[in-house]
């Protein structure tokens, strides 16, 4: 059942891609190859999210904790100002990708407290995951400057759910999945602003 929906995803995607392809064509390289950075770069960073979710189920920390995400946004918001990117647009991309990793991280605990968080060794949040954090969040960083001319492009939705579909059809991984929903929701803050 599981390969149906996947191989009907992939097919889906294909078609999709394939009817916009014309459009996207005529991205410039560096943008694409900006864009697929970003991509992987938010999703490592919703990976995290689930050493993030162990680390609350192990504390019992709240998942909301907006002391800290303005802290991210700040700290995100001053590195793309040294990039020449606007800070409304940076400040939104982190929001977004914050809401992303929260996604994730109720959905996790919600599973958890219905049938158990599964066996792990205990999860630092400050020492095991925040420097993981960090390396992800540079690695966006240093992709937005070439993502930004994308942004007012009216084929920037498409061209992000297109470097999405291909993240997931490289991966193999069904569109429907939390991380899939996640990514998309990482990624919302791309077009616009």
């Amino acid at each position: 059942m599981l390969r149906h929906h996947l191989l009907a995803s992939v097919a889906v995607f294909g078609m999709a891609f394939g009817a916009l392809a014309p459009a996207f064509a005529a991205a410039p390289a560096d943008t694409a190859d900006s864009l697929r950075t970003l991509v992987e770069a938010s999703a490592d960073r919703l990976a995290l999210g689930h050493q993030v979710a162990l680390s609350k189920w192990d504390s019992g920390a709240a998942v909301e904790d907006g002391g800290r995400e303005a802290v991210v946004i700040m700290n995100a918001v001053s590195q793309g100002e040294g990039l020449g990117l606007e800070r409304m647009w940076v400040a939104g991309l982190f929001r977004a990708q914050i809401e992303a990793n929260k996604l994730v991280q109720y959905a996790l605990l919600a599973d958890w407290s219905r049938g158990g968080a599964p066996d792990h060794a205990p999860v630092d949040l400050v020492r095991d995951v925040r420097p993981q954090l960090d390396v992800a969040q540079k690695a966006m960083m240093a992709a937005l400057p070439g993502v930004a001319p994308l942004r007012t492009r009216k084929t920037c939705r498409g061209e992000v759910a297109a470097a999405v579909g291909d993240y997931l059809y490289r991966r193999q991984l069904p569109a429907g999945t939390l991380d899939a929903i996640a990514l998309d929701r990482a990624l919302a803050g791309v077009c616009g602003g």
